[in-house]
């Protein structure tokens, strides 16, 4: 392999990763099809949009072949938002259902 044309990957790689987005798409479809409601609905769109993301991220955009510490920096910060808003909801519903049982006793 010519080092100045770096890392070449099969495009059977890429054709299969495509077939896989294609079908995850047509399963994200198939929930708005079936007509699903509530939380099933949601959970269903947003497993698929995640798997969507992560195999774009891995394979498109490389990051399957870096190393761990990059891939550390890429991922932690937006991990460590995600569960300090959550923890934040979490406190907030605290506060507002203690707010609703005191504005509701007499």
């Amino acid at each position: 392999m010519n080092p100045a044309l770096g890392q070449q990957h099969p495009i059977s790689l890429y054709l299969k990763i495509w077939a896989i987005l294609f079908v995850l798409s047509t399963m994200s479809y198939l929930v708005d099809y079936f007509q699903l409601h509530g939380a099933l609905r949601w959970s269903l769109i947003l497993l698929f949009m995640l798997l969507k993301a992560s195999l774009i991220i891995s394979v498109f955009m490389h990051v399957a072949w870096e190393r761990l510490a990059l891939k550390l920096v890429l991922f932690m910060p937006p991990l460590t938002i995600v569960v300090l808003v959550s923890l934040m909801a979490i406190e907030g519903d605290y506060t507002f259902l203690n707010r609703v049982v005191a504005f509701m006793s007499p």
